[in-house]
């Protein structure tokens, strides 16, 4: 049984393989995302933690995902320039995965099963679904569409103070 998030790995929204074991240590905080969501502006608030916090340890990582209402129908390139001119993403994003249902990425098969939601529910609802993970590797918290990234401030730092 998986243990912590190391274990998993991802490909990056540019195609390159990228290990989470390479995060061992830091707080991360993994959002699935889309580019044509009423949450997208919450793409601001991403780097804006991900800018104020990156030096004490926090890696805001992104997931696109087309899944709810197919608001990110782009391609990785694609949805990788709007977040860059729209929002000046600079956290690292990765290639568009599913997030629920038997085709759904590992990670997030994982990450549902340590933090169910609302009544137990493991499936994700909708775009911007957040999950923090404490630099043990282990998750935190899961954070509801609705939950702006400013309102996560608190949990971030008492996860970064931590040992």
């Amino acid at each position: 049984m998986t243990q912590s998030i190391y274990e998993f790995s991802a490909v990056s929204i540019t195609g390159a393989p990228v290990d989470l074991a390479q995060q061992r240590g830091k707080v991360m905080l993994i959002v699935n995302t889309a580019s044509e969501c009423g949450f997208t502006p919450q793409f601001k608030g991403l780097e804006q933690l991900w800018k104020d916090y990156a030096a004490q340890g926090l890696v805001v990582i992104g997931f696109p995902s087309n899944e709810f209402g197919g608001q990110d129908p782009g391609s990785n390139s694609e949805i990788a320039s709007f977040c860059e001119l729209n929002y000046g993403v600079t956290f690292p994003m990765m290639e568009k995965i599913k997030v629920n249902g038997a085709e759904a990425h590992p990670l997030w098969q994982w990450l549902k099963a340590q933090k169910p939601g609302l009544l137990g529910t493991q499936a994700i609802k909708w775009n911007f679904t957040k999950f923090l993970v404490g630099r043990d590797g282990r998750v935190l918290e899961r954070y509801a569409p609705t939950d702006a990234p400013e309102g996560l401030r608190g949990d971030i730092e008492v996860a970064l103070k931590a040992a």
